[in-house]
This record gives structure tokens, sequence and C-alpha cells, in this order.
């Protein structure tokens, strides 16, 4: 998802930019680091005190130079009305934050009246389009064929959350001044893998075939994740 979002950043802004970004639930802060590592400024927005704690661990541990580019503030992502003025960042991600959401359409409006102008929106969310996969491929007949009807599901750590189908997030995302720019597949042939799972000797093989399959149909279809980019008109 990295590469996908460098893609879009690289696209849409000149080389060399210093951006103003956003991460809403960054939990511990790995792309957000990342992104100050390359010379962004980033604000953490991150509601889980435990994931608070472990980002500004993280950030301690970073030269001077990229501290002083990242700042975190504890809080709830549908508050950046209260944080921040509208149009105040280029870019602005919510990674893995909508399935906790029950109602996400009032989230997501928040988000596109913080982007400036031709601002980028990075969205990662369970893809409802595929939620059979995963027990059908691990042969659970009853559940593949319930996942069919549903966009909720139970997610590893055995919380009850809710999944997007691109058609109706690509709805959203035009009604609220943020149309889909681009879409992507993530987690198309490594969703199955057992948490904890040893990291292949062959990885960069690996991430090749994913960054591919992401970006091809049908495969991208089928991923477990679904990378969507808003722009801001």
């Amino acid at each position: 998802m990295a590469r996908q979002l460098d893609e879009q950043i690289v696209a849409r802004f000149p080389v060399g930019q210093r951006l103003r970004v956003l991460d809403v639930g960054m939990g511990q802060g790995t792309q957000a680091l990342r992104l100050a590592r390359a010379g962004h400024q980033v604000t953490g927005l991150e509601q889980d005190a435990t994931m608070v704690a472990a980002a500004r661990e993280s950030l301690a541990g970073e030269p001077e130079g990229i501290r002083e580019r990242m700042r975190i503030i504890e809080g709830d992502g549908r508050d950046t009305g209260v944080h921040f003025l509208p149009g105040s960042f280029d870019v602005v991600l919510c990674h893995g934050v909508l399935m906790y959401v029950e109602e996400p359409d009032p989230l997501l409006a928040g988000l596109a009246r913080m982007l400036a102008h031709g601002g980028l929106l990075s969205l990662l969310v369970r893809n409802g389009d595929a939620l059979a996969i995963r027990p059908g491929l691990s042969g659970d007949w009853s559940g593949a064929l319930a996942a069919f009807d549903t966009t909720a599901y139970r997610n590893r750590l055995g919380l009850d959350v809710r999944a997007d189908r691109l058609k109706d997030l690509t709805s959203t995302l035009a009604g609220i001044g943020a149309p889909l720019h681009a879409w992507y597949g993530v987690r198309v042939f490594t969703d199955t893998a057992a948490d904890g799972a040893e990291v292949p000797a062959d990885v960069e093989t690996l991430l090749a075939v994913e960054e591919k399959a992401g970006r091809t149909d049908p495969y991208r279809g089928v991923a477990a994740l679904l990378h969507l980019c808003g722009v801001r008109g």
C-alpha cells in the first residue's frame, strides 16, 4: 500500500514539495513516520492511548529533524473540525479505520473538508465484495455462503466490524467533493497467511506480485482490502 500511496503522491505533487499530511487513526504511526522521514510535515490523530504511546515512543527514537516534522494528537477522527481548519492538508490518510465506524459518512465528509483544493484522500477499507474469499479458501463453506449477502464480518481480533463496497464508496466520495481518482487491491494473495508467519526469503518477489495484482483486473476486485484515492475538486 505504501508503494501505491507514493505513486499517487508523485503523480499529483511537484517533486520535493513538503506536503502537509494528516493521518487519521494512525495506529502506532507506521505510515506517518515513513512520510515524515520522506520530508513531509505530518500530523497523526489517534484515539487509542496505547497506540499513541507506541507512536510517541517510536518518534522519540528518530533524529531531531524528523521529530520536528511530526506531531501526535490524541483524539477521535470524527472530530477533525475541532482540531483543524478546513483545507489545512494536502494529503489525508484514513487507513484501517472505517471498518470500526458504524456510520462512516460523517467521518468521510469531515476528512474531505480537511483537504486543500487538489488534495489527496487515501482510504484503506475491508473489501465488502470479497468477504467470502477468506472463509471459502479455508474451507468454511457456511461462513462463505453467509458472506455473500452482508458487509458485516468478524475480524481476526474477534471483533464484529463492517466492510465497504467499492460502488458505495465511489458514490460517497463523489458526494463529499473528493471523487475517486484511483483504486487498488491490497492483500490479494497473502490475506490467508497465518498471523505471525515468517517473512519469506523472496519477499521482494512477493511484494512485486501483490503490487501487480493490486492494480490488475480481475485480481484487485477480490483483494481483502481496497485502497481508494480521492481528489478534492
